[in-house]
């Protein structure tokens, strides 16, 4: 059967609206933690059964058209020599922050199948029990991001030592940006190899940039990944998203990724139409999935008016789904996508 996820990311008319949901398999579901238990959160992303469950229960129990897989951004900054916990009230931690030259020398570039072999194995066993028209997406973050958490060690609302570090160390920052291009790319070539349809590049951070540190310090490294996985399989679609990065997007658009991602902040149809995008994904507000039935389908319904059946939409959310969300608002989400769209 068709996959009609792939066919919109690659701008193909669909008979409906094909849909999933950022963090689509997460906190707000039960099923999530009857899996989860009690194990801490690193064990789980590693744990090659557990985590293809996670996948596949979110897409079974919402009935969205792909899957993502069940994973993080940051493992993948762990065999290069960084230190990652999870911890409770504060999220991902790295004990080793960089902040000089020879913490970027120290980082090593191993081959994903030497230091994430797991993320292989979640695809396979993912796959061997997904729909078959079901797309399976797989994802990595972007060398910002990943660079961005390396140096601040953690979340921050500044983003001081990130920035000093681009500032007054230009060449260490494009040093480690090349490595961070080497290692995402192996790892996402790795789930490709395993057999995933599509991949998506998250750039949570990236809208705290100004447009010319975008264009100089970011745009180069993210341009050499985008090459490198179109060498590595023309055929797979590469979704880019970030987050509070509007006036960055007609930049972003310049290296031709096969989906742009919009959050929910920017103007779905006007922007897909002046960038002369050939698909896009997106957007509405995941805070509006914490309303009524009847918000969640006024919203919707305003987004697929403003697209207007215009071949190349995903829907998704501009950001991902929050731990307070009703599952049952999700869900109505997705089966009022799938009628009002055409299914």
């Amino acid at each position: 059967m068709a996959k009609l996820f792939l066919d919109a990311a690659r701008g193909r008319p669909t008979p409906w609206t094909p849909i999933w949901l950022n963090r689509q398999a997460g906190r707000y579901m039960p099923e999530y933690h009857q899996v989860k238990g009690k194990s801490p959160s690193l064990e789980f992303f590693k744990d090659s059964e557990r985590a293809a469950q996670a996948t596949l229960d979110a897409q079974r129990i919402l009935g969205v058209d792909a899957a993502i897989l069940f994973a993080d951004l940051l493992p993948v900054l762990e065999p290069m020599g960084m230190h990652l916990d999870y911890l409770a009230g504060e999220g991902p931690v790295f004990s080793n922050p960089l902040r000089t030259l020879a913490d970027v020398d120290n980082l090593r570039v191993v081959p994903a199948h030497e230091g994430t072999p797991y993320i292989s194995n979640t695809v396979r066993n993912v796959l061997s029990a997904l729909p078959k028209e079901i797309a399976l997406i797989g994802f990595a973050g972007a060398p910002f991001t990943l660079a961005s958490y390396a140096i601040e060690g953690k979340g921050s609302r500044n983003y001081v030592h990130v920035k000093k570090f681009m500032y007054q160390a230009e060449d260490v920052w494009y040093r480690l940006c090349d490595k961070l291009v080497q290692q995402v790319s192996d790892y996402l070539a790795l789930q490709i190899r395993s057999g995933v349809d599509a991949v998506q590049l998250f750039d949570t951070w990236v809208g705290n940039l100004s447009l010319h540190d975008f264009n100089h310090y970011v745009r180069p490294s993210l341009q050499k990944l985008l090459q490198s996985l179109r060498q590595i399989a023309p055929d797979v679609p590469v979704i880019y998203f970030g987050t509070g990065n509007h006036h960055l997007l007609e930049s972003v658009a310049g290296l031709s990724p096969d989906v742009i991602a919009f959050d929910w902040r920017t103007p779905l149809g006007s922007t897909w139409s002046r960038l002369g995008l050939k698909a896009v994904q997106g957007n509405l507000d995941p805070i509006v999935l914490c309303s009524t039935p009847d918000v969640i389908s006024e919203k919707a319904g305003a987004i697929l008016r403003e697209v207007g059946g215009r071949p190349g939409h995903i829907f998704n959310l501009g950001h991902g789904i929050i731990p307070e969300t009703p599952v049952d608002n999700v869900r109505h989400l997705v089966e009022f996508v799938h009628k009002a769209s055409g299914r």
